[in-house]
């Protein structure tokens, strides 16, 4: 089912998305050479905490830790540890999610630590022009798949792999909601898009195969080839003067 909000709801969205985004700030200006990944996951919930918020992904479904800290060829879902630490030339995907007052912000970024080579570089730009171009289609009339085409248009001209086993989605107050929306398009649309829903838009790349398995942790999610993976998200909410980022300060 497709959830529409109302203006009050994408109000506190924002709040909550801006709660996910001063987490970030936070981890970004503490991220070093040398730092574990359970460090930085502690100073996002901090933050998330100060302002009034809880962690969403803190047990969801199991899931052990506050954030998602996923480092190189990890794609997606690493588990925050004392024992992992941060390497120059490490590229550095952090994933928060914050719930206020009955709904959830959710947004990622990929960090470059210390000399990441010209390849890692070209792949964080790509991953995170991909999200622009998907939100640039995220208008009322349009539909799922127009998305999808966008964002998979990005990855084709930069010749980089596109994770396909996971997708984007809608965010409000569960954190994943309808619809679906994939990295890459397909013949079949989708559903149409409407003002007042609110999305995740989430494109993850590869500097190789788009092809990913999940580790024995039954969590954390890597590259087929070992290959670095970039993934950038923000949740957005379509409105009448067109679509706003809801997880930015």
């Amino acid at each position: 089912m497709i959830s529409i909000k109302n203006s009050e709801q994408i109000k506190i969205m924002r709040e909550a998305g801006r709660i996910c985004a001063l987490a970030h700030e936070a981890v970004r200006e503490a991220l070093c050479i040398g730092i574990s990944t359970l460090e930085l996951a502690d100073i996002a919930e901090k933050v998330i905490r100060k302002n009034g918020a809880t962690p969403t992904f803190l047990n969801l479904y199991g899931f052990p830790g506050s954030v998602c800290i996923s480092i190189n060829e990890e794609v997606i879902h690493g588990i925050p540890s004392k024992h992992k630490k941060i390497a120059d030339g490490d590229v550095v995907s952090v994933d928060i999610g914050a719930y206020f007052k009955g709904f959830n912000g959710d947004c990622a970024r990929t960090w470059p630590v210390g000399n990441v080579s010209d390849e890692a570089k070209m792949l964080l730009e790509v991953t995170k022009e991909a999200f622009y171009a998907g939100m640039k289609a995220s208008l009322e009339g349009n539909r799922v798949g127009d998305i999808s085409a966008a964002v998979q248009a990005v990855a084709d001209r930069a010749n980089v792999g596109i994770v396909r086993d996971y997708v984007g989605h809608g965010v409000g107050a569960h954190l994943h909601e309808d619809p679906e929306i994939p990295n890459f398009a397909s013949d079949h649309k989708g559903l149409r898009l409407y003002n007042g829903m609110t999305l995740a838009i989430e494109p993850m790349f590869n500097l190789g195969t788009g092809k990913v398995h999940s580790l024995d942790d039954d969590w954390t999610v890597v590259t087929d080839d070992g290959k670095i993976s970039c993934h950038y998200e923000n949740s957005i909410a379509l409105t009448e003067n067109g679509p706003i980022i809801l997880t930015e300060i």
